[in-house]
């Protein structure tokens, strides 16, 4: 009955997407966030954080760095947004740049951050963004 209850309790838990090209600040919030209780799958950059997004069941949330090598944070919005499996999925800008709060409203995200951050405000960013919604329903025709 134990292994039932984990699993119920396991399945409950809100997943979240890191999307950190800093190893150093990756490996913190992992373990930050999952100290907290939260599932986390990371990714150095955004063309990684998409391969493993389409692979795998979608996150309740995406934690997102604006600037990273190989596909940066706007480069991946703009595909998230395209693809209606992904585009449900709230996000929170992490950014060390001094116009992050533009880069924000110009990439229509759910909140944003400025690097460095306390790490209680991300936390209390995570909790309020990460409610789980439910997916949209795709249509489908076939005539």
């Amino acid at each position: 009955m134990t292994h039932v209850v984990d699993m119920v309790v396991a399945n409950t838990r809100r997943e979240v997407m890191l999307v950190e090209d800093d190893q150093a600040i990756r490996d913190m919030l992992h373990e930050l966030l999952e100290d907290e209780g939260y599932r986390v799958r990371s990714a150095a950059n955004g063309r990684d954080a998409l391969l493993r997004l389409r692979a795998g069941g979608a996150p309740h949330l995406i934690l997102l760095d604006l600037m990273m090598p190989v596909m940066d944070g706007r480069a991946f919005r703009e595909a998230q947004r395209g693809d209606p499996t992904l585009s449900h999925i709230p996000v929170i800008l992490l950014s060390a740049d001094d116009r992050v709060a533009e880069a924000a409203s110009r990439m229509s995200v759910s909140a944003w951050l400025s690097k460095p951050f306390e790490l209680g405000a991300l936390l209390d960013a995570v909790q309020r963004h990460s409610a789980p919604r439910p997916a949209p329903h795709l249509r489908c025709d076939a005539r």
